[in-house]
């Protein structure tokens, strides 16, 4: 499977890119962001989830895990992990259920959540470089594959 790799020198950038993102995607897809604390997961979320059509702020869902979204009736969440402690926390919450055929997942801090989610169809990797971000966005399914070869 391959990468797509870039250089994001500031939030404009990475907001485009959740953009270029966007444009390229389908349900069903699982896509894992990494990064550190502000190296800009939340950032590139909003880009793709505006993309695709919500208006209005798109904030992190540190506190309640999930943020919900129906866009041209397709089901987008966008999940921030960072406080989950015990992966059964996500057990009671019924996180299988976010994962269907018409649903978009977008997971921060997925290590959080291992065992309990499925597995990415695209990891994207956020890290800082200087004052910029070097991203990179791997494929892990066909269904991956097929959208980092849009993105090329």
């Amino acid at each position: 499977m391959t990468a797509f790799n870039a250089t994001l020198k500031d939030e404009n950038a990475t907001v485009a890119l959740g953009q270029q993102f966007a444009q390229a995607i389908k349900p069903p897809l699982v896509v894992y962001l990494n990064g550190d604390l502000g190296a800009g997961k939340t950032t590139l979320s909003r880009g793709i989830i505006q993309h695709l059509g919500h208006i209005g702020a798109v904030k992190s869902p540190t506190y309640a895990l999930v943020e919900p979204y129906e866009i041209n009736n397709v089901d987008i969440f966008h999940f921030d992990l960072y406080r989950v402690a015990d992966p059964e926390e996500l057990e009671y919450m019924g996180i299988r259920d976010y994962f269907t055929d018409n649903s978009i997942c977008l997971v921060e801090w997925p290590e959080n959540g291992n065992g309990l989610i499925p597995a990415a169809d695209v990891q994207i990797n956020i890290r800082y470089q200087d004052e910029q971000r070097q991203i990179t966005i791997e494929a892990h399914s066909d269904i991956g594959q097929t959208l980092v070869n849009k993105l090329k």
